[in-house]
């Protein structure tokens, strides 16, 4: 509980002095005024959160955490939970979109087994932290302890941890896990008291019976275990997941060592969610890099104050966005450090 508690309370305000020289400078750069947009935004952001005005292009990392869910007995998913395990295995020899799209953005990928069911401790190519063989069955009673809720997070503290020791300056987030989206769709029912019939999304593909099941089994869970929407760590210790605890200390961490971190989908965002509840100021490290197809992830960005940059209608998962949106994120800061300014190009500025 300590290192939870050490992570909050380190983390600060964002670089005020550092974004209005970036602004500055952005200003002076040969073209009108605020024409880049959210391009501009993002580098503004980027200066704030790692506190130079310009700042360097960063080593990129996406963490991709994996964990089962007990609720899938219940029927919430198109596909088994053998899944889970079986597309670790793909992320190890590389064969996921996600292991493409890092590839495309310079981004190397940690899959870490934080939860998933079954032994596979002695699989290369993973991170094992295991806090246990995946959550209970929520609509039965509280998918984790309290206990195991926070060293998951700590999970995702530690990685940060070593990310930074590392030298990467970006992390991207994802996750794997069959029956998450019923998981994170509870948790965003929990903190907004909104019902479920206005959260769910169809996750894998579930079809119009799966989806009555699934919206029957989130309010069973919510009626069952009464997650409290003012302590955080209920709602995630009864409600969540352990992908989605390690991700939200992820959140964290990248807040408290100022690093810049990227928001995939619908998971990825309730993760972030339960950050932002324990930690608000823990929002303004997290960069939203798409827009889900899920629509409660419009619902947790809303929450947050965040806007996508994306809007391509993905809803794979697994950090497919957020990878995409480093490349934004590069662009972004190379405007800052590689763009002439007027007086450098012997540009005329407007009069």
């Amino acid at each position: 509980m300590l290192r939870l508690n050490e992570t909050i309370e380190t983390i600060e305000p964002l670089d005020n002095e550092a974004m209005r020289l970036t602004q500055r400078r952005l200003d002076s750069l040969t073209k009108p005024q605020g024409s880049l947009g959210r391009l501009e935004e993002v580098a503004v952001r980027i200066a704030g959160i790692t506190g130079k005005y310009i700042p360097d292009v960063p080593k990129k990392l996406s963490v991709l955490m994996a964990a089962d869910h007990g609720v899938v007995v219940e029927g919430v998913s198109a596909f088994p939970q053998d899944v889970t395990m079986e597309m670790v295995e793909n992320f190890i020899k590389g064969g996921a979109a996600m292991n493409v799209l890092s590839k495309h953005v310079g981004s190397d990928l940690w899959v870490v087994d934080i939860g998933v069911k079954g032994d596979i401790s002695g699989k290369k190519g993973i991170i094992h932290k295991k806090i246990a063989n995946g959550t209970s069955n929520m609509a039965k009673g509280q998918a984790m302890t309290r206990d195991e809720a926070i060293r998951a997070i700590e999970v995702g503290i530690s990685m940060v941890v070593q990310a930074k020791d590392q030298g990467y300056g970006l992390i991207g987030t994802g996750e794997m896990g069959i029956g998450n989206t019923t998981a994170s769709t509870a948790i965003v029912c929990a903190f907004s008291g909104l019902p479920p019939s206005e959260v769910v999304g169809r996750g894998t593909g579930v079809d119009d019976e799966g989806m009555k099941r699934k919206i029957e089994t989130i309010e069973k869970a919510l009626d069952v275990n009464r997650p409290d929407p003012n302590d955080p760590l209920d709602v995630l210790s009864k409600v969540g997941g352990l992908e989605i605890a390690g991700l939200a200390g992820v959140f964290l961490g990248c807040a408290a060592m100022r690093i810049p971190v990227l928001i995939d989908g619908f998971i990825s965002g309730a993760a972030a969610l339960v950050a932002y509840k324990l930690k608000p100021l823990a929002g303004e490290y997290m960069i939203a890099s798409h827009l889900s197809m899920e629509r409660g992830h419009r619902i947790e960005l809303d929450m947050m104050g965040l806007k996508p940059l994306l809007d391509l209608d993905m809803r794979l998962g697994e950090g497919t966005g957020a990878a995409l949106a480093m490349g934004i994120v590069d662009a972004s800061i190379k405007i800052i450090r590689e763009m002439a300014t007027f007086e450098e190009a012997g540009v005329s500025e407007k009069e």
